[in-house]
């Protein structure tokens, strides 16, 4: 014989109304917060861009030593290729976006001038696997941002 069992909130394992009311206030409300803070990082990074275009390279042919302010201009804008790039992450929540921002950070820090030579190897060893990680492993809608052919 079968016993039959109501069917209550609990045993079918749906959400409670505080639960609810939590994900959907608190969860809009995060949303809301990390897209207003990703569109000043990337109006911050526009800004520092054209920042960059008009003061630092006429800088190029007026200084002496053309080495430093080229190796300052690499700095700068790979300083506003991983704000864009962090912005890009909090915006879309890609995994190759968190893996492009890592890219850029250790890229940045191998154009530092006090690198060491161990450094340097290490950087390169560490991009060269971050490279075969985002190619290799990360499905290609997240490489793109976009689904994939296959899938439409």
């Amino acid at each position: 014989m079968k016993r039959h069992v109501e069917k209550t909130e609990t045993r079918e394992g749906g959400e409670t109304t505080v639960e609810r009311l939590i994900d959907r206030y608190l969860g809009n409300a995060i949303h809301l917060f990390l897209s207003v803070l990703a569109l000043m990082i990337l109006v911050a990074a526009t800004v520092a861009a054209f920042d960059i275009l008009a003061r630092d390279f006429p800088k190029l042919w007026r200084q002496p030593n053309e080495y430093e302010v080229l190796h300052q201009i690499i700095q700068s804008i790979l300083l506003v290729a991983i704000a864009a790039e962090l912005a890009l992450l909090l915006l879309f929540h890609r995994t190759g976006a968190a893996i492009e921002v890592v890219i850029f950070v250790i890229a940045r820090k191998m154009v530092t001038p006090g690198i060491t030579g161990l450094e340097l190897l290490l950087g390169a060893t560490a991009l060269a696997g971050l490279i075969i990680v985002r190619f290799y492993y990360l499905p290609i809608q997240s490489r793109q941002g976009m689904p994939s052919e296959s899938q439409e």
